[in-house]
C-alpha cells in the first residue's frame, strides 16, 4: 500500500486491492479501517464505475461490497456451478414469510401458512445461512423470533430489503392477498383472544386449572414439532 493515500487514484487502487484481497464482503467501515480511516465513499463509487462494463463488477449488497462476475456473463459459468441448493416447497414459503414479515415467530409462520412448520425446515435455512434468530417477542413464552440475513441478500442479488418484489408485483401474481389475509386473521383472533375474560379461577376444580395451565405453557413455548 502507499505510503500516502492522499492522492484519489492511489485510494482507489488501495480500495481495490483490499476488495480483492478480502475472504468475504466487506463494508464501508471495514475498508476504511484497513486504510488507516480513510474516506472510502467517493473511492468506491469511481472503482464501481470502473468495474460497470468489465466481466468483474464491484456491487454492494447488504451494506457490504464485494467483486462479482457481471450478470450476463452467468451463461458462461452456470456450467461451473455443480453444487445447487434446492428447498423444498415448505422451506421455499417460510423464507418468503421471514423476508417479508421479519422478525417474525414460528408461530406466525405456521398461522400464516396455515400448517405447522418443521424444526428440520427452519434449521435448512440457517444452516444455508439465509435465515437467523433475531431474539425473543416479548410475549408470555417469549418465543424465538427469526430474520434474514446479509447473505441472503447477497445470494438473491439485493440491495436490501426493499429491493424484494412490490405489492403491484405480489397482487399481479396472485400471492399476496392470501398472505396479507391470513396474517389478519391471525392479529384479529389474538385480539380476541387477549379480550376474553379470565375465568374465575373458584369456578375450576385444582386437577383441571393445572391441567389447562400445562396446556397453555406448552402452547405458548411452542416446542418443535419432532413428528416432522
Amino acid at each position: 500500500m502507499p505510503d500516502t493515500l492522499d492522492n484519489p487514484d492511489d485510494l482507489v487502487r488501495a480500495v481495490e486491492a483490499c476488495l480483492f484481497a478480502a475472504e468475504e464482503p466487506l463494508t464501508r467501515e471495514q475498508i476504511s479501517a484497513h486504510l488507516g480511516d480513510a474516506e472510502v465513499k467517493d473511492a468506491l463509487a469511481a472503482l464501481q464505475e470502473q468495474y460497470a462494463k468489465r466481466g468483474i463488477n464491484l456491487v454492494e449488497r447488504g451494506k457490504r461490497w464485494a467483486f462479482q462476475t457481471a450478470p450476463d456473463l452467468a451463461h458462461i459459468l452456470r456450467r461451473e456451478k455443480d453444487q445447487l441448493r434446492r428447498l423444498s416447497r415448505a422451506a421455499t414459503e417460510v423464507l418468503a414469510i421471514i423476508a417479508y414479515h421479519e422478525p417474525v415467530s414460528r408461530a406466525e409462520i405456521e398461522a400464516i401458512r396455515g400448517v405447522q412448520t418443521s424444526g428440520g425446515t427452519l434449521d435448512v435455512l440457517m444452516e444455508a445461512g439465509w435465515v437467523r434468530v433475531a431474539g425473543r417477542r416479548e410475549v408470555p413464552g417469549r418465543p424465538v423470533i427469526y430474520a434474514t440475513t446479509p447473505e441472503f441478500l447477497v445470494h438473491f442479488g439485493l440491495e436490501s430489503r426493499k429491493d424484494l418484489p412490490g405489492l403491484a408485483e405480489l397482487k399481479a401474481s396472485g400471492l399476496l392477498d392470501p398472505v396479507d389475509d391470513a396474517y389478519e386473521d391471525l392479529m384479529e383472533q389474538r385480539s380476541a383472544e387477549n379480550a376474553e375474560p379470565e375465568p374465575e379461577p373458584e369456578e375450576a376444580q385444582p386437577d383441571e386449572a393445572e391441567a389447562l395451565a400445562d396446556e397453555f405453557d406448552a402452547e405458548m413455548l411452542e416446542k418443535p414439532d419432532e413428528s416432522a
